[in-house]
């Protein structure tokens, strides 16, 4: 017989065996109507460990867990299939070898044409790697669910696209303060501030999420019971498989403590950062101070012995004059300048704040415009504080003149006075203790945040050219400083400015301290033999010759090294005057050599610093540069009887 005629024998249900038969993937057999196997196929062999001959004619129940056969499980599949026409379920199967697999099982009713029921078609897919990952999935959605819900230190929820709420976690509760029944359905831009959702800033947020895919940002946030709280932002864009934004994951943090460290610490930097800078400026300014004392010093010991020694020619002496009162100007600046720089000499003494204050208010109001009216006010009980008296009134002056002059239009100043006791840091920078603020405060024009960083720093002012040296308030500052205390200024635009000069109080016991000048030494009428020492060779010649025309025999030596060699071969001597910023040896250390070698022997210190160093222990008399041969004589003498 041909392949044609095999080919035309192979019938339908020899073609649907072959077909149930090929497949391995699925259990494919049947049942007769009393739940009895009646074929089987390789898939069932497969996923049930049983050969065909082993199963053929058992009921299909052995196939249960003993759990589901005593509770008639597989007989209520059956008859659910007889009456439905179809049962399907998932459940656990059991091996010939015991062990279980999770299935997808089928059963159909299969009927005759006639409606007489033949059996069970028995379809079973063993899916226990696919419930696996399906409840490995589950575990790690609810693991997440647990871990999102667990958060307390972040908000986490998710908006929909609307930016609604449509999730909410214990760390949402906890920072915004909202329950979930109550934030749930609400749009999120409730969490933000009146201002920013004036500004539509709570769409532009989901505008740029959506556009690219992230929105991050810090700002402020406003709790249920309406306190704000300063926020750490994030939101990003949820796509479904189409790329359509269905909606948006949103975290919040409070971080308003770490914004208020960070705060404090860019504060304590720039403060840093400011007080390094004026530190440098005022050593820097402190050593223009000491050289152009030098100068100053040749310049108006010269003029003074050209005075002395010119015709009486009124107009050179006119031009002489005109010489000194720039000279003078020029020495007022260095002295500003050394106050900036902390190295001015003071005259430490108890001072009383309103006898010097209405002594010194009597001087000013001639020199102020009608329009501007200068009122004292005081507070009850001792305001006296411990400072160089007349250093203080001229910090007041220039005060005072700085309020006049943010006046063009006229006004009110108003100088105050009150005693405070600082128990902590009030005010930046002051130790504890009792003080006396004394306030100067005009009407004017006021400062603006970045002229009022500036106000202190020397050479500063607004002027203009020619109208102030910007060293007034340097001046104070470094006054304030040396004293023990501290200036500090306000102002605001357009609403003028206070400046308050804060000054340690002084004892009760030194309140009733004289301020009253003492008499000046008379000078020496007899000739000295004097060693004069500076390393500036202009210094040295004028102090020389001031000398010399008071009388006195001169030998010179320009450093330390020089004057004791000199005290050794050149003496016996009567004084040394001395220059104290030289190098190699100061003149302190130039005066402790002395010291040890002919104690007794006077020596005048001449500086531009008026300052000794730190620790040393000579109680010397000093001759601040520039002097005048007048101040150089009474030092001379001054010293002779201490």
């Amino acid at each position: 017989m041909g392949s044609d005629g095999i080919a035309a024998e192979v019938t339908d249900d020899a073609r649907y065996r072959l077909l149930v038969e090929g497949i391995a993937d699925y259990a494919i057999y049947m049942l007769d109507p009393t739940g009895h196997v009646a074929s089987w196929n390789p898939g069932a062999r497969r996923f049930k460990g049983y050969a065909a001959h082993e199963v053929m004619g058992t009921h299909f129940s052995r196939f249960y867990p003993e759990v589901d056969r005593v509770a008639g499980l597989p007989e209520r599949a059956l008859q659910i299939a007889l009456d439905e026409g179809r049962f399907e379920q998932e459940g656990w199967r059991v091996r010939k070898d015991g062990s279980q697999f999770w299935a997808h099982v089928v059963i159909d009713a299969i009927r005759s044409p006639a409606g007489e029921l033949l059996g069970f078609a028995k379809i079973t897919r063993d899916l226990t790697e696919r419930r696996a990952q399906r409840e490995a999935l589950r575990r790690s959605e609810e693991q997440f669910r647990l871990l999102v819900q667990s958060v307390t230190d972040y908000a986490i929820y998710m908006l929909d696209a609307e930016g609604r709420v449509s999730s909410w976690n214990a760390g949402a509760e906890r920072i915004k303060l909202y329950r979930p029944d109550e934030a749930v359905g609400q749009h999120f831009s409730i969490f933000y501030t009146e201002e920013d959702q004036q500004a539509g800033v709570p769409q532009m947020a989901l505008q740029t999420a959506a556009r690219e895919g992230r929105f991050e940002t810090d700002g402020w946030r406003v709790r249920k019971d309406g306190s704000r709280f300063w926020a750490s932002v994030v939101v990003d864009a949820i796509r479904d498989d189409f790329g359509d934004v269905v909606g948006f994951a949103k975290v919040t943090r409070d971080i308003t403590e770490r914004r208020a460290t960070q705060m404090s610490l860019e504060q304590a930097h720039d403060q840093l950062l400011q007080a390094q800078k004026l530190e440098a400026i005022g050593q820097l300014t402190g050593g223009i101070a000491h050289d152009f004392n030098n100068l100053l010093t040749a310049i108006l010991s010269s003029l003074e012995l050209v005075r002395k020694h010119l015709p009486d020619d009124p107009r050179i002496i006119r031009l002489i004059d005109n010489a000194e009162h720039g000279a003078q100007r020029g020495a007022t600046l260095t002295q500003r300048l050394l106050a900036y720089a902390r190295r001015q000499p003071l005259k430490m003494q108890a001072v009383d704040v309103p006898v010097l204050v209405q002594d010194l208010v009597t001087l000013i109001e001639p020199s102020l415009r009608p329009a501007v009216r200068l009122d004292a006010q005081f507070d009850p009980g001792a305001l006296a504080v411990v400072t160089d008296p007349n250093q203080l009134d001229t910090a007041i002056l220039n005060l005072c003149l700085n309020a006049r002059d943010a006046m063009p239009e006229g006004g009110l100043i108003t100088i105050r006075a009150a005693r405070h006791s600082l128990s902590d840091a009030n005010v930046q920078g002051l130790e504890r203790g009792d003080y006396v603020c004394l306030a100067v405060t005009d009407e004017g024009e006021g400062m603006d945040d970045e002229t009022l960083a500036k106000a202190a720093e020397p050479f500063f002012t607004t002027k203009g050219v020619g109208k102030g040296s910007g060293l007034g308030l340097p001046m104070v500052h470094g006054l304030a400083a040396q004293s023990g205390g501290k200036l500090v200024l306000k102002s605001v635009r357009g609403r003028g400015t206070t400046a308050e000069l804060w000054l340690p109080s002084a004892d009760d016991a030194l309140t009733g301290v004289s301020s009253i000048t003492p008499a000046r030494p008379e000078a020496t009428s007899r000739p000295l033999n004097i060693l004069a020492v500076d390393d500036d060779a202009l210094v040295l010649m004028n102090t020389s010759m001031m000398l010399e025309d008071l009388g006195h025999s001169v030998v010179e030596a320009s450093n330390g090294r020089q004057a004791l060699s000199a005290l050794e071969t050149a003496g016996p001597f009567d004084m040394v005057i001395s220059d104290h910023a030289m190098p190699g040896m100061t003149g302190s250390q130039l005066a402790a050599s002395i010291h040890e070698r002919w104690p007794g022997l006077p020596v005048l210190l001449a500086t531009g610093y008026a300052e000794l160093p730190g620790g040393s222990t000579l109680d010397l008399p000093l001759l601040s540069k520039p002097f005048s041969q007048r101040e150089l004589a009474d030092a001379v003498a001054s010293a002779l009887r201490r």
